[in-house]
């Protein structure tokens, strides 16, 4: 899919160590995000979340997971820290 070649894209863009190291902070493997692009896999909803803040935006977690309402899960979010009567910063609103 075209999302998943902006994933491969970016993580071929990135050294060795530096995709090591992007894949850690999003709490998998290069291997895992390799094979996912290359099989068209489905990511899970908190790594397509972690994969777009840790690429700084580079994708957007809709690209990768289009079948999410990821504006109403924003909405909910905002509402949610609103409610508590804290801010949260919810990348893509």
């Amino acid at each position: 899919t075209p999302a998943m070649d902006k994933l491969l894209a970016y993580l071929n863009g990135l050294t060795p160590d530096e995709q090591k190291a992007f894949a850690t902070r999003c709490g998998t493997t290069v291997g895992y995000l390799r094979k996912a692009c290359s099989v068209g896999q489905a990511l899970g909803d908190t790594l397509c979340v972690r994969l777009s803040c840790e690429s700084g935006g580079a994708f957007a977690p809709e690209d990768l997971l289009p079948g999410v309402d990821w504006q109403y899960l924003r909405e909910a979010l905002a509402n949610t820290a609103q409610a508590a009567g804290g801010a949260v910063a919810v990348q893509g609103a």
